[in-house]
């Protein structure tokens, strides 16, 4: 019976190499057209005369450029080059290259080539009929071998390294869009705080001259004591603002230099001087859900982990079937040296070798179950890649217009109150109104001003990553090198 189960797995690898098929499942692309026809939240239509942009008008490697920001651009390009994170991975791609062409040099064969030179001295005791105690022997030898791939364990073997290399590859290109968002949404935050600290600065100055007014004016015998000492509470809490505020900026800074990997102090005179925030670009209308997904690394490095993980399931059940190889030895051995390379010294030998686990295949059999879970697990993980991917890009939306309504109500909020507050201290110096009335409208103009600068900080930050959500990675840019080029 052992002889003819031989028999049927020798049959079996024959037609399996005459066939040029390999054991195990084909990978099949994960059918990402199910996904819905479109995102639930479109980009609201654009007004008479306004500017709207389409995905394709924005499906660029350098999308932190619709942001109209040079200084942005620079620090984007800069982190590219230099962030120690994208070093990193980069490595790490090279390494998954290495071992790509390592395992691709398994369907070639092993050549080595040897020499040996032995000098032995027998006992007394080992010594036979005429035989001397002392001898030298020389010996030189080129051997192959080489793996017969009859069921695919090489060929599915390379499958698995070419995949998980294209998956180090999406990798490295997800780190670099992550980087490049890093960067942008630390330096919006670092402008938006330097524009709230402009804010609270030239209240603290606008306070300390009212402070002085009412001061004068009680001097005069024209005020109370409890509005000076209103005013002068106003203006010290104010002031105590800006420490904080100036502790916010010097981190920001400090973050956006380690991104662009330098060291903390790099930056600081060179992000010092107070600029505007990026600008908000127009509102984009999205591509399809499945067209998205396509285009976005993390769903890539997905899909090539699954087909990894599928081909080692057939890297595993060629185990039950034999290994067969084919090897060789060419070479010549001799007592004295200078006969090396005689002709009758030389030696030959051919080997064909078999190797098969057939008693052991409870072993092989779990090892097989295991991949296929380790296949099912990636399964999963793309799964929830796909979802969280298009969860992503609803909220990404749905963030980029609602922020922008918002600042666009705190834009008229901001002019109701400042006009207020120009009429307040009008009123006060023609003597109709109480400077507790003044001090509450300068209140209400502070805050509603640091209102409305977050609220475009927001708006901002939503459109960058709206932007960079439906942009989903660098089509048809190459991942290396980690050069400015990706951003132009």
């Amino acid at each position: 019976m052992l002889k003819a189960a031989t028999w049927h797995a020798v049959a079996a690898a024959t037609c399996l190499l005459v066939t040029g098929c390999a054991v195990g499942p084909d990978f099949q692309r994960p059918d990402i057209d199910a996904v819905p026809a479109a995102f639930a939240r479109q980009a609201p239509e654009p007004g008479p005369g306004a500017a709207a942009l389409t995905i394709t008008d924005v499906r660029d490697a350098a999308f932190w450029r619709q942001f109209g920001d040079e200084e942005l651009t620079a620090l984007v390009q800069q982190a590219l080059r230099s962030n120690h994170d994208v070093a990193g991975m980069l490595a790490r791609l090279q390494a998954a290259e290495s071992m790509l062409s390592l395992v691709r040099k398994d369907r070639l064969p092993t050549v080595t080539l040897n020499g040996q030179l032995t000098q032995q001295r027998l006992s007394a005791d080992q010594l036979g009929a005429g035989q001397a105690p002392s001898t030298r022997s020389h010996s030189v030898g080129l051997a192959a071998s080489w793996e017969l791939d009859l069921v695919g364990r090489v060929r599915r073997s390379i499958e698995a390294q070419e995949a998980q290399t294209q998956a180090s590859r999406a990798d490295l290109v997800a780190l670099q869009v992550a980087i490049a968002v890093q960067v942008a949404d630390t330096y919006t935050q670092l402008r938006g705080t330097q524009l709230r600290l402009k804010i609270v600065q030239t209240h603290a100055q606008n306070q300390q001259h009212t402070a002085e007014l009412v001061a004068r004016r009680l001097h005069a015998g024209m005020g109370t004591d409890l509005d000076a000492r209103r005013s002068v509470a106003l203006l010290r809490s104010t002031q105590a603002r800006v420490p904080e505020l100036q502790a916010q900026v010097a981190q920001l800074q400090h973050r956006l230099a380690v991104l662009s990997g330098l060291s903390p102090e790099h930056l600081i005179a060179q992000l010092e001087e107070i600029k505007p925030l990026p600008i908000i670009p127009p509102s984009v209308q999205p591509d399809t859900p499945a067209n998205v997904l396509r285009r976005r690394p993390d769903v890539a490095a997905a899909e090539a982990r699954l087909h990894a993980a599928t081909a080692r399931i057939g890297v595993a059940t060629s185990d039950l079937f034999p290994r067969l190889s084919i090897g060789g030895l060419l070479g010549s051995f001799a007592f004295e040296g200078s006969r090396l390379f005689d002709a009758d010294r030389a030696t030959r030998q051919v080997v064909l070798g078999i190797d098969w686990s057939f008693l052991d295949v409870g072993r092989v059999r779990a090892r097989i179950a295991a991949s296929e879970a380790g296949a099912q697990e990636a399964l999963a993980q793309y799964q929830q890649t796909v979802l969280l991917a298009l969860e992503e890009t609803e909220n990404a939306l749905v963030r980029a217009h609602r922020s922008q309504e918002t600042w666009r109500a705190q834009l008229a909020a901001m002019q109701q109150r400042d006009e207020a507050a120009h009429l307040a201290e009008r009123m006060y110096r023609g003597g109709t109104l109480s400077m507790f009335e003044v001090l509450e409208a300068q209140r209400d103009q502070l805050t509603t001003q640091e209102a409305t600068a977050d609220s475009q900080i927001s708006a901002v930050r939503a459109s960058l990553a709206l932007y960079a959500t439906l942009a989903g990675g660098w089509p048809g840019k190459p991942a290396r090198p980690v050069t400015a080029q990706t951003g132009g």
